[in-house]
């Protein structure tokens, strides 16, 4: 039986351009939503822009452009980097758009007739880089004075008018929520970081601004625009089409699951489901945040010069090579960090060696022994048996694995088999058995070829545009392609066509050498 599924990553903030942190997080929801349509789910893939907010406001100053063109042209820089990583979202949400503005100002409305949201004055602790209020004993004082926010980011000390969220008043609900559903936050060190946070108290929130004025105005109250982050949460919602809770998209909710990076665990995991409380709105099932990337081991930044743009490494290793080293270098949730090295050995030894090399032989012994056309499953040795049931139960061990977000692990599984097909085909020698037995040579290429159609099933989520080559190179057709097609072994006599190398071997230019 298959359902529907709802994943998002987070709508990205557009005072910067596109790095690879941002890529990352992407590749990472496009892989779930990939898994989940082909176990034959109705899925919604959501992403986008959060537009909003002093930073921009002022970013957008900085550049010498009126907001809304700023935002027009880093919001279309966001589409196009999604694009170049071959994400398949199946919607881009921005907030600026009237379909968001209006269902934002929905939800307020609806969390303020629940007497949860009142007016007073903010006084406190502001980070302008975070869009973030903190309290007291967050705060530190640098040796040169200046005062901090735990993420580092300079605060000042605001006083505003300001309409206030009622967040102290979920505090008990909020624990309750993390209790009863221990899968509500990943990973567990992040879980364990949200529960320690709210068990220390949690204060009313500021919601609104008076000091700018680009934002959703207040429902009401035209002197104040929404706090950012109270905007930019809904649009989990109002990509769906709330307020009208009878639009098509509506079934989708409500979310399966929210990918975001660990900066923002906060904002979704206490913020975002104590809004949807006080809305009487349904809660996601699960907020799942990833770590960091840093490059050579230096953390990114602007003054280094070693922000990447991720599109600038699809152009030199392909966008299959980079969106493979992504997920497998480090487990997912934990922080990575970006070697070219790194990345050069993770295309040659698994790609080019470990996959690539097992289809071209595999498929050119095929070609060269057998005419070019997949030969009959015939008897089967204990070997064969062994590693055609580990392909059969790849599917739902890789499900398993995903329905964690254990993304690397999952990779993982499918490497172990394509292991155990090399250690297969060199036991076996099929090369070998044309002179004395071509029969076993016929069945044990079938019995690789049905295993790496079970590799090439399972790896289309991560690497697509490969292993539509690969699946097109083992003669299965585009409808033969999700795990329900797996059930049906591919018919005997199939003429396959002219096996073509995949993944060709990365080689360093040498010095002085166009790249």
């Amino acid at each position: 039986m298959t359902g529907r599924f709802y994943v998002t990553t987070p709508i990205y903030y557009v005072n910067g351009a596109p790095h690879i942190g941002h890529a990352y997080t992407s590749i990472a929801a496009d892989i779930v939503a990939r898994f989940h349509r082909l176990c034959g789910d109705e899925v919604f893939f959501l992403t986008g822009t959060d537009e909003h907010g002093q930073k921009v406001e002022q970013a957008a100053q900085t550049a010498g452009e009126a907001p809304q063109a700023f935002t027009d042209r880093i919001s279309a820089d966001f589409r196009n980097m999604a694009d170049a990583m071959n994400v398949s979202y199946d919607d881009f949400i921005r907030t600026t758009e009237p379909r968001h503005i209006a269902g934002a100002q929905a939800v307020w409305e609806k969390v303020a007739a629940n007497g949860d949201i009142y007016l007073g004055a903010y006084e406190g602790w502001y980070a302008l880089r975070d869009e973030a209020f903190y309290n007291e004993d967050e705060i530190t004082t640098r040796p040169d004075g200046a005062k901090v926010a735990p993420t580092g980011a300079p605060v000042e000390w605001m006083r505003e008018p300001s309409y206030f969220f009622r967040l102290s008043a979920y505090e008990d609900r909020l624990l309750e929520l993390y209790e009863k559903h221990p899968d509500f936050i990943g990973p567990v060190g992040r879980r364990n970081e949200i529960v320690s946070f709210v068990k220390q108290g949690l204060r009313d929130l500021s919601v609104s601004r008076t000091s700018f004025k680009w934002g959703v105005p207040v429902p009401g109250d035209a002197d104040h625009v929404m706090y950012v982050w109270f905007d930019a949460l809904t649009n989990y919602l109002t990509a769906l089409g709330y307020p009208d809770v009878d639009a098509p998209r509506m079934k989708f909710w409500p979310a399966n699951l929210h990918i975001v990076g660990k900066d923002i665990a906060r904002f979704h995991t206490v913020y975002w489901p104590a809004f949807l409380m006080a809305a009487g709105i349904d809660l996601p099932d699960m907020v799942f945040s990833n770590g960091w990337w840093t490059v050579e081991g230096e953390k990114m930044s602007k003054s280094l010069g070693n922000v990447i743009d991720p599109r600038d490494l699809v152009k030199e290793f392909g966008v299959d090579p980079v969106r493979f080293f992504l997920m497998r270098e480090v487990p997912f949730g934990g922080d990575s960090d970006l070697s070219r090295r790194s990345l050069i050995n993770r295309l040659n030894v698994e790609l080019a060696n470990d996959l690539g090399n097992l289809g071209q032989r595999t498929l050119s012994l095929i070609a060269r022994n057998c005419g070019g056309i997949l030969p009959a499953q015939g008897k089967h040795t204990e070997a064969d048996a062994h590693l055609l049931g580990q392909a059969a139960v790849l599917p739902d061990v890789m499900k398993a694995q995903i329905a964690r977000v254990a993304l690397t692990d999952a990779l993982e599984e499918a490497w172990k088999l394509i292991r155990a097909c090399n250690a297969y085909i060199d036991h076996q020698a099929p090369w070998a058995l044309k002179k004395t037995d071509p029969e076993r040579m016929a069945d044990v290429l079938r019995v690789l070829a049905d295993a790496l159609r079970s590799i090439a099933t399972v790896l289309q989520p991560y690497i697509p545009e490969s292993m539509d080559k690969m699946l097109t190179q083992l003669g299965v057709e585009p409808d033969e392609r999700d795990f329900d097609a797996l059930e049906m072994p591919l018919p005997a006599g199939r003429e396959l066509p002219k096996p073509e190398g995949i993944f060709p071997r990365f080689v360093e230019p040498e010095a002085g050498e166009a790249k």
